[in-house]
């Protein structure tokens, strides 16, 4: 069973949908004890960091998930999901993540980037892995997957970086530090090299 952390915002019914597309069972609860006795966990997120990490708070979600994570249950945060897992995210001010890994969220244009750069970043783009875990079993390197985001991740430590991709820069599309992984792009939209990561992280 996978449980989809329901915190009022986010890709829900759409990643719901992809799990069961792969013969998964998946619930999707904000209910603090369900989380509590969850087999794996998803954070999805779509919108601002600031506005979902509040809406985390404002449902005391925080300290549940910090639990999870403590106790080994394998984690997947996915976008927004995967920014959040940081320790600051930059978006409209400073917000205070959850603090899972060292690092802040900070947008294209940031330190000197070209300004140019057309943000948000949308679209496909390859994955460059850097190690082999399980999560990426049948994944190959350069496979496609697909993007929708103007702020990145810009971890404190490089063994955090599972894959990387390049737009403008590179950033780290995937992380991954013990039982936690993080996804920048959509794996429910990015087709089967999507539903393939997903049907592996219900089996971790």
């Amino acid at each position: 069973m996978v449980t989809i952390i329901d915190y009022g915002i986010g890709n829900l019914r759409s990643i719901e949908k992809a799990f069961e597309k792969v013969d998964v069972d998946v619930e999707r609860t904000d209910d603090l004890a369900t989380i509590a006795a969850a087999d794996r966990l998803v954070l999805p997120g779509v919108g601002a960091f600031g506005a979902c990490i509040n809406e985390i708070r404002k449902r005391d979600l925080e300290a549940p998930i910090l639990e999870a994570i403590d106790a080994g249950k394998p984690f997947l945060g996915v976008c927004v999901g995967l920014q959040l897992l940081f320790e600051i995210g930059e978006e409209r001010g400073s917000h205070e993540g959850l603090g899972v890994l060292p690092g802040r969220v900070v947008h294209f244009h940031a330190n000197g980037a070209d300004a140019s750069l057309k943000v948000p970043h949308m679209g496909w783009n390859t994955l460059q892995i850097t190690r082999d875990v399980p999560l990426l079993d049948g994944i190959e390197d350069e496979a496609y997957v697909y993007f929708v985001h103007s702020f990145h991740a810009a971890p404190e430590e490089p063994r955090d970086v599972l894959a990387t991709t390049t737009y403008g820069r590179d950033f780290p599309a995937m992380v991954h530090r013990n039982n936690v992984f993080g996804v920048q792009f959509h794996p429910e939209k990015s087709q089967g090299v999507g539903l393939r990561i997903l049907k592996n992280f219900a089996h971790l």
